[in-house]
């Protein structure tokens, strides 16, 4: 199992983490926020991981 972090220090609620993983992460108060905090396969997750443009996202194996 990932587990799947997202650090609110760094998060600017842009979205994209949503956008590709609507059932992992939802906006809240402007930050995301991870619904499935783990993840047997994160394959959406770690492209929201890479395609988060301040690094918030953390996913480990």
């Amino acid at each position: 199992m990932a587990k799947i972090t997202v650090d609110k220090t760094k998060c600017i609620g842009c979205g994209s983490c949503v956008a590709l993983c609507p059932n992992t992460f939802k906006i809240v108060n402007n930050k995301s926020v991870v619904q499935k905090k783990e993840v047997k396969n994160p394959a959406c997750e770690k492209n929201a991981e890479a395609s988060c443009p301040v690094q918030a996202i953390t996913v480990k194996e």
